[in-house]
Order: C-alpha cells, then sequence, then structure tokens
C-alpha cells in the first residue's frame, strides 16, 4: 500500500499542501473550521508523519541514548523512566542501553561505535574514569550522570554525594548513636561515589567530634543487597557491634536490614540504619526506610536539557548542574508512627511490638549468634 502522504491530504480536504503541513505542525494561521475538516481527511486517510523526514529537516535524529550501569538495580530504573519521560517530552525518543560497569561496553558507547544516528548520549559510567573520558574522539553531544573525581570537562549532572553522605551521618549521629558504621566503601575501580560518600561519613563525624573507627566501615565489591547483608553479618561479629549504620544505597541498607531481622535486632532501638536513592522500595519495607532522597525528576530534567544544548558539539562550555536531595526520615530511625487509635485497642492475641520480629516458639533455646546482642529487660530501660 502506497504511504499516505500530504498531497493526498490535502486533496481529500480541498485545500493546499502548505495548509495540511501547518495543521499537522502546528504553525501558521488556519481557521477553525479548515483546521477540523484537514483533521478529518487525515484520520480518514490514516496519515502517519514521516518522523525520519522530519528530523532530518530540522537536522535532528529525534533519537537519544542513555546507557546506565544495571537496569535491574530500582534506582536505575527509576532514573531511566525520568530520562524516558524527560526526553518524550521534548520531542525526542530514547535508546536504552544497560554497561554493567564494563569498560569496553562503555568506551563503545562513548565512541558511537556501532550506534544509530544519535541526538546524543547520557552516560553513567562506572568503569571509566575522568582521563578516559577527556580522550573521547566523538564529538556529538555528550552529558554525565554521576560523580567524577577531577575535570572531565564534559556536561555533568550530579548529586552532592558528599553532603548527602553527611546529611544521613549527621542524623544518625542526633539520634545519640555514636558508633555509626557505613557499608559501601571499595577497595577498586573509580567508583567516585563510594569515595565520596565515605568522604562525607568521615566529615560529619568529625564535626560531631566522633573518632574515625575503619573497623566500623564495611567494604563491599558491589551494591547490591547481598553484599549489605554480608557486610551487617560481619559488623555485627565486633566486639563492639555498630548501633547504627549509614549504606551507601538502598540496596544495600535493604540487605542490612534482613541480616538484622535473622539476627534478631530490632530496627531502629538496637541499630539505626539509613539509606541513598529513596527507591520506592523504601516506603514499603518493614520497617520502612529512612534514606536520602535526590530529586530524580531534575536530574533527568537537567541531563536531557544540557543534552539538547549540544555542549562542546556547539561550542559550549562544559555545565555542571547539582540537583537538591532531602532526608526521607522514616522508620529506620524515627521508629514505627503509632496508630492515632492504638492506645485505645486490647492487642490482638499473638500480636508484638511493631519494631521486632516475631519471636520463634525456640528462641530461648537456642544459643545466641556470635556477635548479636539480647534484647533489653523492659526493667532496665529509663
Amino acid at each position: 500500500m502506497a504511504r499516505i502522504g500530504l498531497r493526498e491530504v490535502a486533496s481529500r480536504a480541498g485545500v493546499s499542501i502548505k495548509t495540511v503541513s501547518n495543521v499537522v505542525n502546528g504553525t501558521g494561521s488556519v481557521t477553525t473550521a479548515t483546521r477540523e475538516r484537514v483533521e478529518e481527511a487525515l484520520a480518514a486517510l490514516d496519515y502517519r508523519p514521516n518522523l525520519a523526514a522530519r528530523h532530518l529537516r530540522r537536522g535532528s535524529s529525534g533519537l537519544i541514548a542513555v546507557a546506565l550501569p544495571e537496569l535491574t538495580q530500582p534506582y536505575f530504573a527509576e532514573l531511566a523512566a525520568e530520562l524516558v519521560r524527560a526526553a518524550k517530552a521534548r520531542g525526542r525518543m530514547v535508546l536504552l542501553s544497560q554497561t554493567e560497569g564494563d569498560e569496553e561496553a562503555e568506551r563503545a558507547l562513548l565512541e558511537g561505535r556501532d550506534l544509530p544516528v544519535l541526538d546524543g548520549l547520557v552516560l553513567s559510567p562506572l568503569a571509566l574514569d575522568a582521563p578516559a573520558l577527556r580522550e573521547r574522539v566523538d564529538r556529538s553531544p555528550l552529558v554525565l550522570l554521576g560523580e567524577h573525581v577531577g575535570d572531565a570537562v564534559l556536561d555533568h549532572v550530579t548529586v552532592d554525594n558528599c553532603a548527602a553522605a553527611a546529611d544521613a551521618t549527621a542524623h544518625l549521629l542526633s539520634l545519640g548513636r555514636r558508633r555509626v558504621a557505613a557499608i559501601g566503601a571499595q577497595d577498586s575501580g573509580p567508583n567516585e561515589t563510594a569515595v565520596l560518600r565515605l568522604e562525607g561519613y568521615r566529615d560529619a563525624l568529625r564535626a560531631a567530634g566522633v573518632t574515625y573507627d575503619e573497623r566500623l566501615v564495611a567494604t563491599v565489591e558491589q551494591f547490591h543487597r547481598p553484599d549489605g547483608a554480608a557486610a551487617m553479618a560481619r559488623l555485627l561479629e565486633l566486639p563492639e557491634p555498630p548501633d547504627a549504620v549509614f549504606c551507601f544505597n538502598d540496596a544495600l541498607a535493604l540487605g542490612a536490614l534482613r541480616t538484622l531481622a535473622v539476627r534478631g535486632l530490632r530496627v531502629p532501638r538496637d541499630v539505626a540504619v539509613v539509606g541513598v536513592d529513596d527507591i520506592e522500595e523504601a516506603t514499603y519495607t518493614t520497617p520502612s526506610l529512612t534514606t536520602i532522597a535526590p530529586d530524580k525528576q531534575a536530574l533527568a530534567t537537567a541531563a536531557i536539557d544540557l543534552l539538547l544544548r549540544g555542549g562542546a558539539a556547539a561550542g559550549l562550555p562544559p555545565q555542571t548542574v547539582t540537583v537538591p536531595h532531602r532526608l526521607a526520615v522514616r522508620e529506620t530511625t524515627a521508629g514505627p508512627t503509632p496508630s492515632p487509635t492504638a492506645d485505645l485497642l486490647p492487642p490482638t492475641a499473638g500480636s508484638h511490638p511493631a519494631d521486632g520480629p516475631t519471636p520463634s516458639p525456640t528462641a530461648d533455646l537456642l544459643p545466641p549468634t556470635a556477635g548479636s546482642r539480647p534484647a533489653p529487660d523492659p526493667e532496665e530501660q529509663p
């Protein structure tokens, strides 16, 4: 079947091709009656605009590439959705790619290998460092997401990870906790996010007059739930386990919460927990997770806008945009929010305190796990 074009629509509506073009593109001055007649012809002929030709006339492909490390990680999945929305609002489609933090995959995207014609690339690199980014040959628009220590001379959208970590740690210290652990330091790789969050953690300790104890810093290979669970288990083996823990992202915090529950420790009474990212899951954990909430919508909007301005490809100086963040205080530091009628209702058979796990019928028969602490005697509480 032949493609329906503006000529066929104009013939059916009894108007000029220019008038049809004005209606399709929302330009020019067209009377209401004429517009309605053209729209009826468009619908009757099932007209579909040639987007490729339109973008070619505008000097644009209409396609943006977005490359993120792990789409299975909730933070990156939520960020990808925001980037797609921001691009769509500006008349662009998104080609989404997952790099898995692989250096060669990031480098191939950076150089535009095996990619269609694009309006630019939004990249969140894990493996490439600042020197590698500076050596880029492809001059098409590029915007980086995340932290990169050093002068990468590229457009860049970020969160102040140092300040965010300091805010999270300061919140735990404000609760009177003094053995505040950190989960998320990394021994290898150019993950500047981990470097800056550790720096912010140390800054907050210093500001509160609390001595930094490297034994309370748990390293991880990845920012995944199993890494957080394993790190929390190691911290609980210390002669003096932590009474609070700052996790470098929410996935690590979810893993830590699992270990604490298995060990029979109550959150936040025994150990308070804070994460970073404010993924949707953080609202629905039990207890709900206190976390640093970056403005993901602002991050996505800034990234797409920076990309479409052209950056170095348009001869513009590099620009860095730092989006705001806030502390979302929930039950892992504030405790459960009581129901307005909770004190008026008799306890339900088999009920237990909201901040503690359901005890096993044989719990008192089992020896304590190494590093775990028994629940305090209520009569000894102030």
